[in-house]
């Protein structure tokens, strides 16, 4: 419907009425939110819980009801647990729906009337005011004045100011002027909700941790099902019965599966995520902790996300000179440097430029923040510290008003017959005489990062009556241009070089200017003199050719739309990048959400990108992003650290198991399934936990970010062939001793007395060499004592914890029988403890044996 053809006193109220029965209320469509239940389930039934389901269900069948009980508790702690901490996820779509007023004026009968924003519809004609929030699309017809900030839509940090019969997009704010329209689309059909669609339409692909947990716990499971079922063949073979055989293979492989991984990784998660929260730096998904440490490529915003969107005139040049501003922000107090004339000068250019403009600066809880489009308000702070009264501009009627145009890129006002002019420097100085120094100025200020506001004005301009813009503002008297900067947040430049030393990429991916993007990616030396902005519109339509075109670091891409963001986040996914995406507006929910790791703005984003993103910043700083990708590094290391423990102690825990089968039976066995259970659960979890503590050390960031696998030849080397097998000849000496000394001989059955004595005695062995093998796991190049320089306070006092746990399974009546092992005795304590120095002796030996090859 054409603004010029809609009824001047708006829709009747039965019209109104009709057309809402008609189309529905004008609200953004609301996707089902999965209830509590439900995403309490998903944390019982990914794979590795499955597992371990499985492996308490044949627990269950095996006859060992405790054991099947202690595991279904891990996993229900563990689910509760991950489930409380990613509660609140996934609610970008519905936040959107929060971006509609509640209320909005319209004319209905001919009178202004207030309706709630549900109740508007198609045709409806709509008064706007600066202030509102904008609630459908709209098509433009009277305007004032009117300037929209877009950014939440577009990304474009600059304010639009429309022209009649053009669209105001639903969700986007009224910063000054007044107007009025007639609704186009509603609800559904409107901008936002095409937005709204492509957030709930993008996916999060599986993170790194996923993909590589995922690989461990198919191998693990793979391999205790097999050494399950070879063990059942050996006990048939043997001439046990086949009932009895099959019992024993459900405990080898209830014994071999790492219960306490899960837990350890979850709960590791959880405490990187804690630590970086203590940065700034908030986590909504457990996994996005890793997912940040694999990051290769951050695509990050512009305004608000490298600068700080505070707008201030640091250079004022007028044809009598130059004068140097300095203040902070919108602070009224300031100082101007400068020759007299030139500071006299400077007043002049300061009061035509506050006619001009009717933003201002407010002080609210002791801060001064920016009241209206930031580059009015910069020039309106410029004329408080040249010593203008704050009221000049903002109390005094205009004769005639001529709004920003696009096209004329300038806006004037007409006061007391002089017309006040201010725009872009090629728009306004073609209308003054001609000034060599002030083309060159209009030159250098960009080239400095800064944006360039021209001032003029027209004296005895008359009335003005019926006469156009172009016509009025010509003849005019230049009185200077005003270089204005959006200064770079602080240590943003030292941010970028510790992602380069980290060999991650960075591009800048904004709506904004392709000119003041690439100023500002200048700045913060992001690129060179020599760097070049790609548009948003010029991009190829082939997604390989556009990962191959950006897939560089120090990109500058500007005029991107929301189905751009998508397309890049894709395009560099393809090539093998893990992907963060920084944003804060509307438009920046579904790439946040699309990406590996999306990063939203906690002081100055939308609800909206919160809520997309895995990671919020809350202080909005850049730096807080390298903080926290080097904590999710620290994080995949410690995971290898605590993994190789893990496989360190199944070493040790399966070994009785294959000394009994090697020995036809004649060796009884070690250890009971119970007691494994205990080991990987009571024994091993708080030194695992802590070494998920590890602090990050000085190489965490140089490099390129880990693209091994979490479980490769090196780790299971390590586990398997150095550390586990010296802690289980160990484990095995100490359990036979005992025996021999009991006055046991080869094949007899021993006493259950002795046998439960040598079993403690190979508990206490086993829980001994994973006190030394967690120290041992700190490092895979340097030595225990080396390693004991760098502090985690957290280990001793897991490892004091440890002991305690063992000398209570040991030594309390009730526990010994039901896990069937007694307090050893003094023969076996001194066999138990000489676990330490073998497990010691094996890490070095190894450590100095890859320096040689190093060498």
């Amino acid at each position: 419907m054409a603004v010029e053809a809609a009824i001047q006193h708006g829709l009747t109220a039965a019209e109104a009425q009709s057309r809402l029965r008609r189309d529905g209320p004008n609200v953004l469509p609301a996707p089902a939110a999965p209830s509590p239940a439900l995403l309490l389930l998903r944390q019982m039934v990914h794979f590795f819980a499955l597992m371990l389901w499985v492996a308490a269900g044949l627990a269950a069948i095996g006859g060992m009801p405790q054991l099947a009980v202690a595991i279904a508790v891990v996993v229900i702690l563990n689910g509760v647990f991950a489930f409380a901490q990613e509660y609140r996820a996934d609610r970008a779509a519905a936040r959107l729906r929060d971006l509609l007023p509640t209320q909005v004026h319209v004319i209905r009968n001919g009178r202004s009337v207030l309706i709630n924003a549900a109740a508007l519809v198609v045709g409806d004609l709509v008064v706007l005011d600066a202030g509102d929030r904008v609630c459908a699309d709209i098509r433009l017809g009277r305007i004032d004045d009117l300037s929209i900030d877009e950014s939440m839509l577009t990304g474009e940090s600059a304010a639009v100011r429309p022209n009649s019969n053009e669209i105001a997009h639903a969700g986007t704010f009224i910063i000054e002027g007044t107007g009025s329209g007639v609704v186009e689309q509603t609800a559904a059909s409107t901008r936002l909700a095409a937005i709204a669609e492509l957030t709930r339409g993008a996916r999060r692909p599986l993170s790194p941790l996923a993909v590589q947990l995922h690989r461990v716990v198919t191998v693990i499971a793979g391999a205790s099902i097999a050494v399950g079922l070879v063990f059942f063949v050996i006990s048939l073979l043997l001439g046990q019965p086949v009932n009895q055989g099959f019992l024993f293979a459900v405990g080898v492989t209830v014994a071999l599966v790492p219960e306490g991984l899960l837990p350890t990784v979850t709960l590791s998660l959880a405490r990187a995520a804690q630590l970086m929260a203590k940065h700034n730096a908030l986590v909504r998904h457990l996994e996005a902790v890793e997912t940040l440490g694999s990051t290769t490529f951050i695509c990050t915003d512009k305004t608000g996300t490298l600068t700080q969107n505070r707008m201030s005139a640091v250079a004022v040049w007028t044809p009598a000179g130059e004068v140097t501003v300095t203040g902070d922000g919108y602070e009224p107090e300031g100082r101007l440097d400068g020759d007299p004339p030139a500071l006299r000068a400077a007043v002049e250019l300061a009061t035509s430029g506050l006619r001009c403009v009717s933003g201002r600066a407010v002080e609210k809880g002791g801060k001064w923040q920016a009241q209206g489009d930031p580059t009015e308000v910069a020039l309106y702070v410029l004329g408080v510290r040249c010593g203008l009264s704050q009221p000049v501009g903002h109390t005094v009627s205009a004769d005639r008003r001529f709004p920003f145009d696009p096209r004329r890129r300038r806006s004037s006002v007409l006061v007391d017959g002089v017309l006040h002019v201010m725009g872009a420097p090629d728009s306004v100085l073609p209308r003054c005489e001609p000034n060599a120094a002030a083309t060159a100025i209009a030159r250098s200020y960009p080239e400095r990062g800064l944006r360039v506001i021209a001032i003029a004005r027209r004296s005895e301009a008359g009335s003005l009556a019926g006469t156009a813009a172009d016509d009025a503002e010509r003849d005019l008297e230049l009185l200077g241009i005003v270089g204005l900067e959006d200064p770079p947040r602080n240590g943003i430049a030292e941010s970028i070089k510790a992602c380069r030393k980290a060999g991650i990429k960075i591009a800048i991916v904004t709506g904004d200017h392709p000119t003041t993007a690439l100023a500002v990616a200048r700045e913060v030396g992001l690129v060179g003199v020599a760097g070049t902005a790609l548009i948003g519109t010029d991009l190829p339509t082939d997604d390989v050719a556009l990962g191959e075109l950006i897939d560089r670091d120090g990109a500058v891409i500007a005029r991107v739309t929301p189905e751009d963001k998508l397309r890049i986040a894709k395009a560099l996914q393809a090539r093998g990048h893990v992907v963060a995406m920084t944003g804060d507006g509307v438009n920046d929910g579904p790439a946040l959400r699309e990406a590996d790791i999306g990063v939203a703005m906690g002081a100055t984003g939308t609800d909206v990108a919160r809520e997309a993103a895995d990671l919020v910043l809350l202080d909005d700083s850049f730096q807080t992003i390298v903080t926290a990708i080097e904590l999710g590094r620290a994080t995949f290391a410690n995971i290898r650290r605590f993994l190789t423990y893990h496989l360190t102690d199944n070493v040790a825990e399966l070994a009785p198991f294959v000394v009994w089968a090697m020995t036809g039976s004649k060796i009884p066995l070690a250890l009971g399934v119970l007691q494994i259970l205990a080991l990987d659960i009571g024994t091993d979890l708080l030194p695992a936990l802590a070494l998920g503590a590890e602090p990050a050390n000085p190489r965490t960031m140089l490099g390129p970010p880990h693209t091994g696998k979490l479980m490769d030849r090196r780790l299971l080397g390590r586990a398997f062939g150095i550390l586990g097998p010296a802690e289980a000849a160990v484990v095995m000496l100490a359990f036979v001793t005992v025996l021999l000394l009991g006055g046991w001989r080869w094949g007899q059955t021993p006493d259950g007395s002795l046998l439960a004595t040598a079993s403690g005695s190979a508990f206490a062995a086993v829980v001994i060499g994973q006190l030394t093998n967690a120290f041992a796991c700190r490092s895979q190049t340097h030595w225990i004592g080396a390693v004991l320089r760098r502090r985690n306070p957290l280990l001793p006092l897991a490892v004091a914890s440890e002991l305690v746990v063992l000398m209570v399974f040991l030594g309390v009546p009730a526990l010994e029988s039901l896990l069937g092992g007694s307090f050893p005795s003094l023969t076996g304590w001194v066999l138990a403890a000489c676990a330490a120095p073998a497990v010691l002796a094996a890490d070095s030996l190894q450590k100095a044996w890859r320096r040689s090859r190093r060498a």
